[in-house]
């Protein structure tokens, strides 16, 4: 049993990934190594109409019919048709994700449907079936709508589906703050296993990475205009015009220190802690000099008892945006003072985009393979480095070197700031 003298201690043992870069935790793993990206020129971009042409594609789905009886995935997936009746694309990668992530951790029936069990989730709903649901409804009435469209489309569709498919009777609730969204989720739910409310958190971040999810970025100037897959994601690059965008899911399995003793599981890595900030700045930009993200990296490293000279990576929310990027150097530089000592940084979206809220828990679970399996994943496309993001230590490939302390920074809307602390598992 742990100590009553302090906190449990909180383990990532199992993940799942639906992901441009692969759909199963040894095929990321390859590719993070590899810096082999997932980009392609998305077929639905490649109008005079439309700026945009590249994104971070999901393979083996289809998911462009908004009738789920038309979708296609692998058949190693077994789906009851009522379950998909109600589902969004995010959440049909969100479900097949949590099926890899409970074989992964082996958990049981008893396991997962259990008072202490609980499931938090983070995505922007479906713009998509939204969009359909409600043309539907002004052409053909209310009364020919499907009366699952509902739950099918809005924002908190992942957890509705989740908890009622899996059957889960602990704390369950949607996020909601954008790119960082997934972020907060792992966070919280850090919390209520620390704090001895749950022994175990499903955290579950998906987009539907497709029209209607990613072009209305581009009417906000951040999407990447270039034509070549291979060079448009390249964060902290001078070049860089822009993040691509991309969906998926990823599941990440948290568990208190009793249940990791009691069910005989080598956990890929501890979670140590978090922190959290806000820019107070501006509605979509973030502050300039990264306050926000500085404070919750300096937030999260107090919560884990862990100094700045200890954390060997960091995976940075670095999107491949002219501004964000160059804020999230400012705030690296204002946390990691002594030059000689900052750790090793990357941005895994040169390979992956930007799944937006699925982005914190994706590349959190990123981190977890990176601890396990002892590398720190280069970053990619990287020719020459912006002027106002030198001084850190930008990893032009990957290195065989086994981290032990990591940090995982998400930013979203309105300057919100995340900052996971992660820990090597001996």
């Amino acid at each position: 049993m742990c100590s009553t003298n302090r906190m449990p201690r909180v383990f990532i043992t199992g993940l799942g990934f639906v992901t441009s870069i692969g759909n199963d935790a040894a095929t990321v793993t390859r590719n993070l190594r590899e810096l082999r990206h997932g980009f392609e020129l998305y077929p639905p971009f490649q109008k005079p109409d439309i700026p945009c042409k590249v994104v971070g594609t999901v393979k083996d789905f289809n998911t462009d019919s908004p009738d789920p009886e038309d979708w296609t995935f692998p058949l190693r997936y077994k789906i009851k048709r009522e379950l998909l009746r109600s589902m969004a694309p995010n959440g049909l990668f969100a479900h097949c994700a949590m099926l890899q992530a409970v074989e992964d951790a082996r958990l049981a029936d008893p396991d997962i449907s259990h008072p202490l069990t609980g499931l938090y989730a983070a995505s922007g709903g479906s713009p998509f079936l939204t969009h359909w649901h409600h043309e539907r409804l002004l052409k053909v009435g209310v009364m020919r709508c499907s009366p699952l469209g509902i739950v099918a489309a809005i924002v908190g569709t992942l957890n509705f589906n989740l908890v009622a498919a899996f059957k889960i009777r602990g704390a369950s609730c949607g996020f909601s703050s954008a790119c960082a969204s997934s972020a907060h989720a792992l966070g919280f739910a850090f919390d209520d296993i620390a704090l001895g409310r749950q022994q175990r958190m499903f955290v579950i971040g998906a987009e539907d990475g497709n029209v209607d999810a990613i072009l209305p970025f581009a009417g906000m100037r951040t999407l990447s205009l270039q034509t070549d897959p291979n060079i448009a994601s390249r964060p902290f690059d001078a070049a860089r015009d822009g993040f691509v965008g991309a969906g998926g899911a990823t599941v990440v399995v948290l568990e208190s220190e009793d249940e990791v003793a009691r069910r005989g599981v080598k956990p890929y890595a501890e979670l140590l802690g978090w922190g959290q900030a806000s820019d107070g700045y501006n509605v979509a930009i973030s502050h300039p000099e990264g306050s926000g993200s500085t404070a919750a990296m300096l937030n999260a490293l107090r919560a884990s008892r862990v100094e700045p000279e200890q954390v060997d990576y960091v995976n940075a929310h670095a999107t491949s945006t002219l501004i964000g990027d160059v804020s999230e150097a400012r705030s690296l530089r204002a946390v990691f003072k002594n030059a000689a000592t900052r750790p090793a940084v990357s941005s895994t979206k040169a390979l992956t985009g930007h799944g937006l809220s699925l982005a914190g828990a994706q590349e959190t679970g990123f981190c977890a393979l990176a601890l396990r399996e002892g590398f720190m994943p280069g970053n990619a496309h990287l020719t020459k480095v912006d002027p106002e993001c030198e001084g850190i230590h930008i990893l032009r490939a990957t290195e065989n070197t086994p981290p032990t302390i990591v940090i995982k920074n998400s930013s979203g809307f309105g300057g919100a700031n995340v900052a996971l602390v992660l820990k090597r598992v001996a």
